[in-house]
């Protein structure tokens, strides 16, 4: 499938993380913000929890809502059928290698931190989930872009 700048883009793709509650939500709305139009892309976590507060805020700075994202687990996805599975922290990477072993899915493994580890003020923290929003356009801008394939 071919993005509105000629890139080559996967027909679909699932951002995963731990708990579906902070980076692989962010990293699906960040996705479907620059390529919603021609890949479809969902999330989930090794296990469920909840919506973290302080990605909706920081996600929301960019003008991307994902306010009403109900986190879920790899087991409750209804479609599985994806081109690519792109995961964001190693409980995720290890269920994704379980899940994908019989099947011929693309997997790449993205360390990503998990900012709801770091301590401090809130504007601190707030920092931190900013650093991980911005790491994750970076690396799908990067990923995904026309010019990566030399195609621009």
């Amino acid at each position: 499938m071919r993005g509105p700048n000629g890139e080559e883009l996967p027909g679909a793709v699932l951002f995963a993380c731990t708990l579906n509650s902070v980076r692989s939500p962010m990293a699906a709305a960040l996705m479907r913000h620059l390529f919603g139009k021609f890949v479809y892309v969902d999330s989930a976590g090794a296990r469920a929890g909840d919506l973290d507060p302080m990605a909706v805020e920081v996600m929301e700075e960019i003008g991307i809502e994902i306010g009403k994202h109900k986190p879920r687990r790899f087991d409750d996805l209804e479609d599985t059928s994806f081109d690519l599975v792109i995961t964001l922290s190693p409980e995720a990477q290890h269920k994704a290698v379980e899940l994908t072993r019989t099947s011929a899915v693309e997997l790449e493994y993205w360390p990503t931190m998990d900012p709801t580890a770091v301590e401090g003020s809130r504007n601190q923290r707030l920092d931190a989930y900013r650093a991980v929003r911005d790491e994750l356009m970076r690396r799908i801008q990067a990923r995904f872009a026309a010019d990566r394939a030399g195609d621009v």
